[in-house]
């Protein structure tokens, strides 16, 4: 590569896709579709959730929120044009300007969502580090901040990194042994994760030593538990990216390297909110309550109805219960009773 003066350099390029047969492609369409409409339905109900209940205006949902609003946009970069290449063929070309503006996109999301993981690992530090100080450290003003700064990084960071990019010079084959344009190498990867990376395995020395430190294995528990789901989704997605970026290129084909894709682009946006929000209780109540809102808007309790069957029923009551058909003995008769009772019938 080199500066773009060449009058021969490439326009457009051609995306590799998957592999395999028509059939496959067909197979894997329709997966990948419905994973992605569960992606965007999920995670635009959970956001819409948090920003309508007052009672997840804390520092953890706003963020959340955030992070469910950022998958939207991040399944919506990649996936459609894979779907489209899977589709027909002649959809996995992509102009030049094209692939520039998705390799754009995607930098910026990813940065961001890197960003957002280190300050919700620095949110979980110190409300199991800090917890008195928790309601002044974390502040709505605070939290807001950290938020708008997340965003505004990772766009303004990928805006520097995507401008360089699009000057070299491609001059020689077009294909992209990729379903997306991800041009992104080695030392652009390291730049866009160290920094976040830094912030959240350093939290979680704190956090872990912190929670060593509590005498009762039931103290222990419960302050792990509040930081289990974003560990987690920490583990899944750097692992994930570590794997593409960091290993040697000759290390493991294409195949592999698409298949590992597959996590970070289409796995951890859809499992995000199940790990995060499904088993909140918090966010379930909230999620009851908008269901109910919005079943009496439509004048039906059928809202109701599914809630209660989708809830685990409650055991039987203490002791035994007779039943209709039951057998009951018969009430002795104060005189017809046994030998101690014998003086009432002397009367």
């Amino acid at each position: 590569m080199e500066a773009r003066t060449n009058s021969s350099e490439v326009t457009e390029f051609i995306l590799g896709g998957f592999p395999g047969s028509r059939g496959l492609h067909g197979g894997l369409l329709g997966l990948f579709l419905l994973a992605y409409l569960l992606t965007v339905t999920e995670n635009l109900l959970i956001a819409a959730v948090i920003c309508t209940s007052p009672l997840l205006h804390k520092p953890m949902y706003i963020f959340l929120g955030n992070l469910s609003f950022l998958e939207v946009g991040y399944v919506s970069v990649t996936v459609p044009k894979m779907l489209l290449s899977l589709a027909a063929p002649e959809f996995r070309r992509i102009s030049f300007a094209g692939c520039m503006a998705q390799l754009y996109f995607f930098l910026a999301l990813a940065c961001t969502e890197c960003t957002l993981l280190g300050v919700m690992a620095y949110d979980r530090y110190v409300a199991i580090c800090r917890p008195l100080r928790y309601p002044a450290v974390m502040s709505p003003s605070l939290c807001s901040l950290l938020a708008t700064g997340s965003w505004l990084s990772g766009f303004t960071v990928s805006m520097g990194k995507v401008f360089f990019i699009s000057r070299l010079g491609y001059c020689g084959p077009n294909v992209v042994n990729h379903f997306f344009c991800d041009l992104v190498d080695f030392l652009l990867a390291l730049l866009i994760l160290l920094g976040p990376l830094l912030l959240t395995v350093s939290s979680y020395c704190a956090i872990i030593s912190a929670v060593l430190g509590i005498p009762s294995t039931a103290g222990r528990r419960k302050a792990f538990s509040t930081c289990a789901s974003h560990l987690a989704v920490v583990l899944i997605f750097y692992s994930a990216s570590l794997f593409i970026y960091a290993r040697p290129r000759a290390v493991s084909s294409f195949d592999l390297h698409k298949l590992v894709s597959v996590v970070y682009t289409v796995l951890t946006p859809l499992l995000n909110p199940i790990i995060y929000c499904l088993r909140n209780r918090e966010v379930k109540a909230a999620l009851h309550r908008a269901g109910q809102r919005a079943a009496g808007a439509l004048g039906t309790s059928s809202w109701d109805a599914l809630w209660a069957s989708s809830r685990p029923s409650p055991g039987p009551p203490p002791g035994p219960t007779p039943g209709p058909l039951s057998y009951a003995p018969p009430a002795r008769h104060p005189c017809t009773s046994s030998a101690a009772d014998r003086p009432c019938a002397d009367r």
